[in-house]
């Protein structure tokens, strides 16, 4: 932190204030910093090639006209960094309600078209002329890195779903599949994480971030990324707007022959979706997290979707052994989407550490609350409660005999249910409430217990309730 103090002192003068940004999957550290009534973003990163991956591409893009953060000032050793700070509203946040619902109004189909139509410029604009040693991983997409994300999936999703395959069978397909989506030298930029998450709207426009994992590869894969994007379940009408918006903006930089692109498009949402696969088995059946799986369905569901296509019948000759696995696992009672089935509206009911930071709010809507449990007495300040937790009865005896913390639920109660109400007649499907204390270990394992044990007893089966308590690693419906 004083490097990055330092750095901006000497770029602008002393700091008047600096916030710590809550960190997200990335190991950087984000800062906004404050400055004569403006605002800036401060990064120190872990590593010295990715920084000056993302340093080099940032500058390059934006000499090339593609909207991006201008880079302002940058340490001598390359570990940190001042940007341009182009705010907090994603595309994900402003598309929420229709991910939510289903039903995108037509603002949001509006931003994510002006967003689609950016992408050609950024792939043929931003190849123009850029350095591609400036890459961090791999210059250009290659049959290494394919096979990789083909046996990520193996290994992380189907593994721990489904052991019962032919594995030199399925290497067969995944040799002719790394093969055919290699087939056409590409001369454009990839950016290998185009989703709405990195997509920051600065006065309605769109502005790219998190660009610093790209390389030279085929314009095809971004597109699936964006268009298929699992949880964003697009009805397939708007689906088509957007691969139709790309094509126009496409044909200014090339010319497109339009039954051909498509058929090299639906090898690559194959493609994008497995490894997609992969990484919801990684995160979700690895590292326990929930959101990862459940938006397996969903990916899963954009399978089915493709299958159920006359012209994805020579997709599925092609890789026989492959595709008639993922119809098989697909078509499972397990992975039919919670939304084709349950519209109800999901609370989410979480204790933690703030020591560990508030829990993110995966469904992207960042509805709900965070109740602070600190102001109550502590049991965790005492020998014999140490090693107990909020749902143990002496933890429990302790604080009720306060009457304290009754009093507290009491207003919480009062709250929620009142925002449950309004959430369930509006048809929402999300809402968060969150109790942190100290350790996240008594007084906000009680109350989140209490909570989602008094929503399940007053709303019953309108609702579904997802208790977690984070620190514990306990993750259950009620």
């Amino acid at each position: 932190m004083e490097r990055l103090n330092k750095l901006f002192a000497d770029w602008l003068g002393p700091a008047d204030k600096v916030e710590a940004i809550p960190p997200t999957g990335s190991n950087r550290r984000y800062y906004r910093i404050f400055k004569n009534d403006r605002s800036y973003i401060g990064v120190i990163g872990t590593n010295r090639d990715e920084n000056l991956c993302f340093i080099g591409m940032a500058r390059h893009f934006a000499a090339q006209g593609l909207n991006v953060p201008e880079i302002l000032a940058v340490s001598q050793d390359g570990m940190c960094y001042i940007q341009e700070d182009l705010g907090t509203f994603t595309l994900f946040e402003a598309v929420a309600a229709g991910r939510n619902s289903g039903c995108y109004s037509d603002e949001e189909k509006a931003l994510l078209l002006k967003t689609i139509r950016e992408l050609p410029k950024i792939q043929y604009k931003g190849a123009e002329g850029l350095d591609f040693n400036l890459c961090f991983q791999e210059k250009e997409l290659s049959r290494r890195q394919i096979l990789f994300d083909l046996n990520y999936f193996k290994y992380c999703f189907l593994k721990a779903v489904h052991n019962d395959f032919h594995e030199a069978s399925l290497q067969d397909d995944f040799e002719l599949l790394a093969s055919d989506v290699l087939k056409d030298r590409a001369e454009t930029f990839l950016y290998r994480d185009f989703q709405a998450r990195n997509v920051i709207l600065k006065d309605g426009v769109p502005y790219f971030i998190d660009f610093q994992g790209g390389m030279r590869g085929p314009l095809y894969y971004d597109l699936a990324a964006f268009v298929w994007q699992a949880k964003a379940s697009y009805p397939d009408d708007f689906r088509q707007e957007l691969v139709d918006a790309y094509l126009e903006e496409l044909r200014k930089f090339t010319t497109v022959d339009r039954e051909k692109f498509l058929e090299r498009l639906r090898l690559f949402v194959l493609f994008r979706t497995i490894q997609v696969l992969g990484a919801y088995g990684f995160r979700g059946y690895f590292e326990g997290k929930v959101y990862f799986t459940e938006s397996v369905p969903y990916a899963m569901a954009n399978l089915r979707g493709l299958f159920a296509q006359p012209e994805s019948a020579g997709l599925i000759a092609r890789y026989p052994y492959l595709c008639g696995l993922l119809q098989m696992l697909c078509n499972k009672p397990e992975y039919l989407p919670s939304s084709d089935t349950d519209t109800r509206l999901t609370v989410k009911v979480c204790s933690f550490s703030y020591r560990k930071g508030i829990p993110e709010d995966r469904s992207g809507n960042g509805g709900g609350y965070v109740f602070d449990c600190r102001g109550m007495s502590n049991p965790g300040r005492y020998d014999q409660y140490k090693k107990l937790t909020g749902l143990d009865q002496p933890v429990i005896d302790y604080l009720e005999e306060k009457g304290e913390i009754q009093q507290f639920l009491q207003h919480v109660y009062g709250v929620v249910d009142h925002h449950v109400e309004c959430f369930v007649n509006r048809g929402f499907r999300s809402l968060c409430v969150n109790f942190g204390c100290t350790g996240g270990q008594h007084r906000s394992v009680y109350s989140a217990q209490h909570t989602a044990e008094h929503l399940k007893e007053t709303f019953g089966d309108k609702i579904r309730v997802h208790l977690i308590h984070r620190e514990r690693g306990i993750d259950m419906m009620l």
